[in-house]
């Protein structure tokens, strides 16, 4: 452990945004704040600060950032300090180091390992409308496109689901793979790469991914479905909810949940 290390402030009234972006280019934990989030790493952060403020000002958001270098501690543990378990339907969504919750369907989610915990408003919403539309033991298929940290594959997993999950990010796979074995789930496949590569359909299919690969994918998503299958997307910002509505408007809309400026669907076929 080095003596010292950097710590990025970011403070933005678009920070959820910012966050992702964040996590895409290779944060792996943040400690969240009121108003935007704290990075920290022994290396220095000029070049995740400045891409922040680049992504700023081309989407035109208001951005304040500010780095200092500091003593280093145990800066994870101080992190884990901050991480509470999530209530979400029939779910809880817990780090390691907490202790599961009776007449919850218990899942694992160590965040500064993964891709997602179940925080995010998007994912948030995923779980409600897996726990809400998918019932238990009734030898349902499905695929999660864009698996992440794998918690929404691990979710339908724990409900009896054959589940197979992707993603084009090698790393999220790996993470995947080790959250299903922390949670004694398996996946019936996993694979780097996308929809594209599955050569099967499914009874529920899973994409919490950005609006601008949902609609790349939309055709594939669609194909991928069985008769009377439901088709679950989020990751998608409330400026391109009319689009979404048009280009699956094949598809029979069952809900749409908004969560600040995040929305998320599901359809059925």
């Amino acid at each position: 452990m080095k003596e010292k290390f950097f710590e990025l402030k970011v403070q933005s009234s678009h920070y959820e945004i910012l966050k992702d972006f964040a996590f895409e280019v290779g944060v792996t934990c943040v400690e969240e704040l009121p108003d935007g989030f704290i990075i920290r790493d022994e290396d220095e952060l000029e070049d995740i600060k400045w891409g922040l403020e680049e992504f700023a000002k081309k989407a035109k958001f208001d951005i304040s950032t500010s780095i200092v270098q500091k003593d280093n501690i145990d800066w994870i543990n101080e992190y884990k300090k901050g991480i509470k378990p999530l209530e979400v339907g029939k779910f809880y969504i817990r780090p390691s180091w907490e202790e599961p919750k009776n007449g919850l369907i218990d899942i694992i989610i160590d965040p500064a390992l993964a891709f997602g915990s179940g925080h995010h408003e998007s994912t948030n919403s995923c779980l409600n409308l897996i726990s809400k539309f998918i019932s238990t033991n009734q030898n349902l298929s499905a695929v999660d496109v864009g698996c992440g940290s794998g918690i929404l594959s691990i979710a339908l997993a724990k409900l009896g689901v054959s589940v197979d999950a992707c993603d084009t990010d090698e790393l999220a796979v790996l993470s995947s793979q080790e959250n299903a074995q922390k949670n004694g789930v398996k996946f019936n496949q996993i694979w780097t790469g996308s929809i594209t590569d599955a050569d099967k359909k499914y009874d529920i299919v899973v994409a919490n991914i950005i609006a601008d690969v949902i609609f790349l994918l939309s055709k594939d998503l669609k194909n991928s479905i069985n008769d009377n299958g439901y088709l679950i997307l989020s990751g998608i910002l409330t400026k391109y909810k009319d689009r979404i509505l048009d280009t699956f408007k094949d598809l029979t809309l069952v809900e749409n949940i908004t969560l600040n400026e995040w929305e998320s669907f599901i359809f059925k076929k």
